[in-house]
């Protein structure tokens, strides 16, 4: 779980928060860090990192994502995440893109009480789920899921048991 910024389980190296990248908007720069992020793990023994976020900070008064997400702007966090990955695949460390369908325009912590996304599906595609389209098109290697409601693709459960979302877009449309 070493995102950078707040998010890193390994303090060795102080790298930044992914917002810092996408506000720089190189995906060269992203790409390079990642890269070097993921020698470190490698050197360490790590084949896998839980990173990066594709949430999209599309809520500001979000308390769990912020400047953990690349961008507000999904298109930014696209093509940021996309550059990420490579970057941790070029030194052979897996990446895990999170949080599926999406966390970013929640106004809860997810774990404290059950956010929920009242949005409609063309919101949530043109939003949330770009970035992990983009990101599953471009070979992610796994994929977390967001405990939270989401009720325009599921009523009855948050999307981490929901086979509508985990089974019928995730796996199927993605």
């Amino acid at each position: 779980d070493q995102e950078g910024g707040r998010v890193l389980r390994i303090k060795d190296t102080a790298w930044p928060p992914m917002r810092w990248l996408g506000n720089a908007d190189d995906e060269v720069l992203t790409r390079q860090t990642a890269q070097a992020m993921g020698a470190e793990l490698r050197a360490m023994g790590f084949n896998l990192d839980w990173a990066p976020v594709a949430d999209v900070d599309s809520n500001p008064d979000n308390p769990v994502i912020g400047d953990r997400s690349f961008s507000r702007d999904p298109a930014v966090v696209s093509r940021h995440v996309c550059a990420f990955l490579d970057g941790l695949h070029h030194v052979g460390v897996m990446g895990c893109v999170k949080h599926f369908p999406g966390h970013g325009d929640t106004a809860t912590d997810s774990h404290k009480e059950l956010p929920v996304v009242d949005k409609d599906q063309s919101d949530l595609e043109h939003c949330e789920l770009a970035p992990f389209a983009s990101a599953i098109s471009h070979g992610v290697d796994l994929v977390m899921t967001a405990h939270v409601m989401f009720p325009v693709l599921d009523e009855t459960v948050p999307a981490t048991m929901s086979s509508a979302i985990l089974q019928g877009w995730l796996r199927q449309r993605l």
